[in-house]
């Protein structure tokens, strides 16, 4: 049991702690309630007086809300009490008491709650209140609870008060000792949330606006993907119609992180948010080709997007028709006529709004309709909404606009673009030189796009293509972690699906490792179409400890990017250093990882990609079993370099950095990921000299 108040008796603090584990009981009953109430409101509900559209749209948002309430994880229903004063300063609260959680819980809908949301505006003082502003809090506690509790009273082992707005020194950020030990508890399976310990830079990015758009640049262990998470379920909390109406995704770099991150958001009480990564967003085919990297470098550079522009509107007839001639209308036994000229025009006027091409095609039919009306009109008068869709259908109309501004599909734009040298030369004629045309060329173009064997580069294309036919559906709000990896042409992707919402960007450029990853936050967000968004920088790290940031940083001075070092207020964790021979290599990292094991946590060995086999091989052999990246809640897991990003464990082992950081130029940055993995503890095993002595 600890606490912050030194005035504090142990009697104190003993009836403190049976009080708030009868309160939690108390809770817990409650939650109980609230649960088998959501389930009979749907019963009750079936037998609803409406029509069938209403009971329909009652019952779905019943059944919903039951289901969530299900689906609730097990878990302490509290983690701080704000108690404010009785001055003005504490406004409406004064003399109030509020227990701080992840969900409101109340014995009553209309009853004051027994538990505030960790997201409602009073909660806001749990995190950014202090000595110096109190906002009217007199004393902010803290509960520690047992590590892995699922929520039984008697795992509430302690509490902490911090007296704000009097003369005493403030208890503040990592001097608690329960905060400071729930940040440091051991990493064993997926992401934990951060609702606890939040703080309040973190806090105020957390509750920006939905209408503001954010990147956050994050030092390693800063918690920007924590913060991401946490402001999608506020944004979800605090505007639940506008973000369920248009949508909430998450995405992330791959499938893997994907699933470390997978119970954040269920934690908070939000389930049912797309999480995806842009491949399965763009995935229109699945991948079955490859590009070698000259190839994937050019196709996911913006200049792309003028050259498939320009091979989509190539189809267009820029002379409208002219060749056709004038336009024959049948209306019963009499023809309309629309001239040459007026056909023409009407092409030539689309063409300069620039629309989405479908869009182009439908004002192009529009207009001319348009044109036989006013003819009509001037002959008979108004006509009827019938004899507009009659004309609107007519062959005659259809077939003009299919010759003119004829229907098309992504594929075959790309495909042609593609396999055709001189469709391409024509397409890029001053965007792409030659190399970069014969680069993307494909080396033996498929008998039509059907039979294409796509790359992860072409889906990108194709996207690019299928936005410019027509918008994609967008989202209210996503968030992009790993952004510094993004291609220009990617981030388009993403911004089509942002173009009415706004977005939330996570990253770090030191840790861009792809050959396009960016090197300053302001073109990628004008990529993305969002180059109003703030850049906000996060330094201060809770998650490395301090030695391990310093090592990090002399790789980080060799990196050619504008990122300020980063610093972490932990002066715990290890850093060992064990130079040897070559041969003795994976013997002395078996020996690091059984070492390892005399500890608490997960642990993460990291090596060169082409070695990764190897290295599992022989800690098998050695008695160790090992497990692959995917294999979540694992004790010791065997990674290459390359998918290490995202990724944390309590132990990290980093196998001969100077392989890891050999190869195409981005190997420093690598191991730079690499470095930054470790929670507790680093081992750094090496018999080549290390590339950031």
């Amino acid at each position: 049991m600890t606490s912050a108040d030194p005035e504090r008796t142990l009697a104190d603090s003993l009836r403190s702690l049976r009080h708030e584990r009868g309160y939690h009981d108390l809770c817990r009953a409650a939650l109980a309630a609230m649960v088998d109430g959501a389930q009979e409101h749907v019963v009750t509900g079936e037998d609803v007086s409406a029509s069938g559209a209403d009971a329909e749209v009652l019952g779905y948002a019943l059944r919903s809300r039951a289901k969530e309430m299900r689906e609730l994880p097990e878990g302490p229903l509290f983690f701080g009490r704000l108690d404010f004063r009785t001055d003005p300063a504490a406004g409406d609260h004064a003399g109030q008491g509020y227990h701080i959680g992840r969900r409101r819980i109340s014995e009553h809908p209309a009853a004051p709650p027994l538990v505030v949301d960790w997201r409602a505006p009073v909660s806001r003082a749990f995190y950014q209140a202090s000595a110096r502003r109190p906002q009217g809090v007199g004393v902010r506690r803290r509960f520690g609870w047992a590590p892995g509790s699922r929520g039984e009273s008697a795992d509430l082992t302690g509490l902490e008060d911090e007296h704000l707005g009097d003369a005493r020194p403030e208890a503040s950020g990592l001097r608690s000792r329960i905060l400071t030990n729930e940040i440091e508890r051991p990493r064993v399976g997926p992401m934990r949330d951060i609702a606890a310990t939040i703080q309040p830079d973190q806090d105020d990015l957390v509750r920006a606006d939905l209408a503001v758009s954010v990147c956050v640049q994050g030092a390693p262990g800063t918690g920007k993907t924590a913060v991401g998470l946490h402001r999608a379920a506020y944004l979800l909390y605090t505007h639940p119609r506008r973000i369920r109406r248009g949508g909430l995704l998450i995405l992330g770099p791959n499938p893997t992180f994907l699933s470390y991150i997978a119970e954040v958001l269920p934690a908070l009480g939000e389930t049912g948010v797309r999480q995806s990564t842009i491949g399965d967003e763009i995935g229109r085919h699945p991948v079955r080709g490859e590009d070698d990297e000259s190839a994937a470098v050019v196709k996911h550079d913006a200049r792309m997007a003028r050259v498939l522009r320009r091979a989509l509107h190539s189809r267009v007839d820029p002379a409208g028709g002219e060749g056709l001639g004038d336009l024959a209308v049948p209306d019963g036994s009499y023809r309309w006529r629309v001239s040459a000229g007026a056909l023409a025009r009407i092409v030539a006027g689309v063409r300069a709004e620039e629309p989405p091409y479908a869009v182009g095609r439908e004002r192009v039919r529009t207009r001319v309709v348009r044109n036989v009306q006013a003819q009509a009109e001037r002959r008979a008068g108004p006509q009827s909404n019938a004899w507009l869709q009659r004309i609107s259908r007519a062959r005659s109309i259809g077939a003009y606009v299919d010759s003119v501004w004829p229907r098309v599909r992504p594929e075959e734009v790309v495909a042609e673009l593609l396999g055709d040298p001189d469709a391409l030369a024509a397409a890029a004629d001053g965007v792409l030189d030659a190399d970069e045309q014969k680069a993307v060329l494909w080396g033996r173009p498929p008998r039509s796009w059907k039979s294409a064997r796509w790359s992860a580069a072409d889906l990108v294309l194709l996207d690019e293509v299928a936005g410019l036919i027509e918008h994609p559906d967008g989202y209210s709000h996503l968030v992009v972690d790993e952004a510094q990896d993004l291609s220009p042409m990617e981030c388009r992707a993403i911004g089509r699906r942002a173009a009415f919402g706004s977005v939330t960007v996570l990253g770090d450029l030191a840790q861009g490792t792809t050959p396009w990853a960016a090197r300053e936050w302001g073109e990628l967000l004008a990529h993305l179409g969002k180059p109003e968004a703030s850049v906000v920088p996060l330094t201060t790290g809770f998650r490395v400890p301090g030695a391990v940031v310093e090592l990090a940083n002399r790789v980080l001075a060799r990196l050619d990017v504008g990122v300020p070092p980063g610093r972490s207020l932990r002066t715990d964790g290890e850093l060992r250093i064990h130079p040897t021979a070559p041969s003795d290599v994976l013997r002395e990292t078996a020996e690091c990882v059984r070492r390892a094991l005399t500890y608490e946590g997960s642990i993460g060995v990291v090596t060169a990609d082409p070695d990764v086999v190897r290295v599992r091989e022989a800690l098998g052999a050695a008695g160790i079993e090992a497990a692959e990246v995917n294999q979540l809640g694992a004790r010791v897991t065997v990674l290459g370099a390359g998918v290490a990003k995202g990724l944390e464990y309590d132990h990290v082992v980093a196998v001969e950095p100077a392989a890891i950081a050999e190869g195409d130029g981005r190997g420093l940055r690598r191991l730079y990921v690499v470095l930054t993995r470790a929670v507790s503890r680093l081992d750094v095993v090496h018999a080549r000299p290390l590339p950031f002595d």
